[in-house]
């Protein structure tokens, strides 16, 4: 771990390639721009700048071309490789918690449902207690369920019409 730390850490100031190379300190300790180099390049070097490039054929540009769009391509799958992945274990956790956190609920709802019989059954005897929350919870299911249908009927109307609202 503490190599990987330090690749990604930057290099210290003043290390050849780090941003505070050659850093001129300026007035008060404080750095200032790094100094100029000036280079004098005259035509003859500009000339053979030139002559590169024209030595070059056309065939040689398209297999650099096609070198570099092979290469971009593998780069470009590698990483959607690893965006893939990384969405895949993502999606694991999530189910994980999830069914886990759903099971939690469920059990807390059969908790509080067999709590609510106990009590009631103290104040209208058990069988009526059983009754009246079994009654209850069907009532809020029946609803729910009726909910559901008619937001499974809007869904179905928008995709059937092409989007327009038939309501």
């Amino acid at each position: 771990m503490a190599e990987l730390d330090e690749r990604l850490a930057p290099p210290a100031a003043g290390a050849a390639g780090s941003p505070g190379a050659g850093v001129t300190p300026g007035p008060a300790g404080v750095a200032g721009p790094p100094p100029i180099e000036r280079t004098d390049m005259d035509h003859t070097d500009m000339d053979r700048a030139g002559e590169a490039a024209e030595d070059r054929s056309l065939l040689e540009d398209l297999e650099a071309l096609y070198r570099d769009g092979r290469t971009y391509v593998a780069a470009e799958l590698g990483y959607q490789k690893t965006r893939a992945s990384f969405a895949a274990d993502r999606m694991k956790s999530v189910a994980i918690f999830g069914g886990a956190g759903a099971v939690l609920a469920l059990l807390a709802g059969i908790g509080l449902t067999v709590g609510l019989i106990l009590s009631l059954s103290t104040l209208i005897g058990p069988l009526l207690a059983t009754i009246v929350v079994v009654a209850v919870l069907l009532l809020i299911a029946f609803l729910c369920v009726r909910k559901a249908a008619g937001k499974a009927r809007e869904l179905s109307r928008a995709f059937s019409s092409g989007g327009e609202n038939r309501a």
